[in-house]
């Protein structure tokens, strides 16, 4: 980042942030070129992602995978010096769920092998399930009925509403000086009075109830199975669930999800008369001996005699979806954040609070991880009945917008820490952070902290390929990840958490929310 935009930056900030706040931070310089040296020169930060991708493979919540990652992390970060190295139940969860095997083939008019695996949560097929193929296009539930009679023993294909759309170039993206600036310059809008239910809020429960009624259709219409796309291109596919993971949920239909250009192909086909047809096989294996979600915890132990009761948190989560290895999502936050607790451990530095590391689980389904622990252990968000560890805990910090190096950090619209964070940033101007802006990146894990008011932040990360590409797709994998980017993510990571570790105080808090089930 140039010097000008560091000088905007600088005044923005000091023009919004309350004057108590805009004191100077006592940074350690020694301290952190000891960081910065391990990170760089020793890490080990793309080992940790090869053995959570790779070795553990993919790591579904709840799935054999996640359950071999959970055992994986626990001992890695008990060997590297940490104590009270845990897995620890944040609650009931649902059932888990693994891939044995799966097949999907055109094999008329001609053979052609198909890109897909199963969605989550749907049973096996009888062995291999050779059908003809019947096309479904239903955009409302009224549209079901023209469909009643024809679907025995057919494998169903779900119409590709949306057209492909070409590959763009230069698909990996940096976050360019501009696009910070932006950022840092951000200010929230008034807050209105009445939030009314917005078109697209109606459009996904629309949407969400349409599916459940095709689902029941399916299967008592006597379908064989079925195959579905959404989105993605080049043979990169989508994936997701095609059913609950309650314990109790109803019986869908062996559901493969493929490529759109394998089931634009059929649609073609089928659309021109031409007859098609599909062998499937899918082996899945439902676990349902033990229905908690789990997160891996481990601490170094504060020095401090006054503050070592204090917590600083750090964490990103484990799991993953099933299609690929989750490397972006979320291995590369795993293996930064320990990475982070690594270099702090083999630098020797002697933290004042404790550092607590939490690998989350189930955090694709809906935060249920860090939820459940932020429930356990600070408040419950519905009460905002707080706990007496919500008082301890220091600051939390959480990676998961992909693979890119940092550049700077969301300040969740607490404006008496941002010009903290510009100062515990600028010894890493060099390496491209250095922005801090009020906005909030929302759907993962600092979120559940935010909640009850607790100072929990994600980093601003480069994009590069994440969203076009590797984000819950099947080429979520280890090739995806840049090494440099993760080495630099580590360092500002664990500088970040010796910083809050250090502090005299801890990091300034918004005023309490107030219960969720008030507002």
């Amino acid at each position: 980042m140039n010097k000008l935009v560091l000088l905007t930056l600088a005044a923005s900030l000091a023009s919004t942030v309350p004057a108590l706040a805009q004191q100077t931070e006592k940074l350690d310089a020694a301290a952190l070129a000891k960081i910065r040296d391990e990170g760089m020169n020793r890490s080990k930060v793309m080992e940790t992602a090869f053995y959570l991708t790779d070795v553990n493979g993919p790591r579904l919540a709840n799935s054999d995978g996640l359950k071999r990652a959970n055992e994986w992390t626990k001992a890695q970060l008990a060997k590297y010096g940490l104590v009270n190295a845990n897995i620890e139940a944040w609650g009931d969860f649902g059932r888990g769920w693994d891939v044995e095997k799966s097949y999907v083939a055109m094999t008329a008019p001609y053979y052609h092998a198909m890109v897909g695996i199963p969605k989550a949560w749907t049973p096996s097929t009888p062995g291999p399930v050779r059908k003809q193929v019947v096309v479904v296009k239903a955009n409302t539930e009224a549209d079901l009925a023209k469909y009643k009679g024809q679907l025995r023993d057919k494998i169903v294909v779900m119409s590709v509403a949306a057209p492909l759309k070409p590959a763009t170039e230069g698909a990996i993206r940096r976050l360019s000086d501009e696009d910070l600036k932006k950022m840092a310059e951000w200010t929230p809008a008034p807050p209105t009075r009445d939030v009314p239910t917005t078109t697209a809020q109606d459009g996904r429960k629309a949407m969400a109830a349409l599916r459940a009624a095709m689902a029941d259709m399916l299967v008592s219409e006597g379908a064989a199975g079925v195959l579905s796309a959404r989105g993605g291109i080049y043979g990169t596919f989508n994936t997701s669930n095609g059913a609950p993971y309650a314990a109790d949920a109803k019986p869908v239909l062996p559901e493969i999800e493929t490529a759109p250009e394998d089931q634009l192909r059929l649609i073609r086909l089928v659309e021109a008369g031409v007859p098609v047809e599909v062998e499937m096989e899918t082996k899945t294996r439902f676990q349902t001996q033990d229905l908690k979600g789990y997160n891996v915890v481990a601490e170094i132990p504060g020095t401090d005699k006054k503050l070592k009761s204090e917590v600083v948190m750090l964490g990103g989560h484990l799991d993953s979806w099933h299609a690929a290895t989750g490397a972006t999502d979320n291995a590369a936050g795993c293996a930064v954040m320990m990475e982070a607790v690594r270099i702090l451990k083999a630098t020797g530095l002697k933290p004042r609070r404790t550092i607590r590391i939490a690998l989350w689980g189930e955090e694709e389904e809906g935060l249920h991880g860090s939820r459940g622990y932020v429930k356990n252990h600070f408040a419950d968000p519905a009460t905002m009945q707080l706990k007496p560890e919500h008082e301890k805990l220091a600051a939390y910090f959480n990676l998961d917008n992909g693979a890119g190096k940092i550049r700077g950090i969301y300040a969740q619209g607490n404006e008496a820490v941002a010009p903290i964070f510009q100062q515990w940033l600028a010894p890493f101007a060099d390496l491209g952070a250095g922005t801090v802006t009020l906005r909030n990146t929302g759907s993962t894990d600092h979120i559940a902290f935010d909640a009850v008011g607790l100072p929990g932040f994600q980093f601003i990360q480069d994009g590069l390929d994440y969203f076009p590409t590797t984000h819950h797709t099947n080429q979520d994998t280890y090739d995806r990840l840049i090494a440099d980017d993760l080495k630099q993510a580590s360092v500002v990571v664990a500088s970040f958490v010796y910083d809050a570790a250090m502090r005299d105080q801890k990091l300034p808090r918004k005023p309490l929310p107030a219960p969720a089930k008030a507002q």
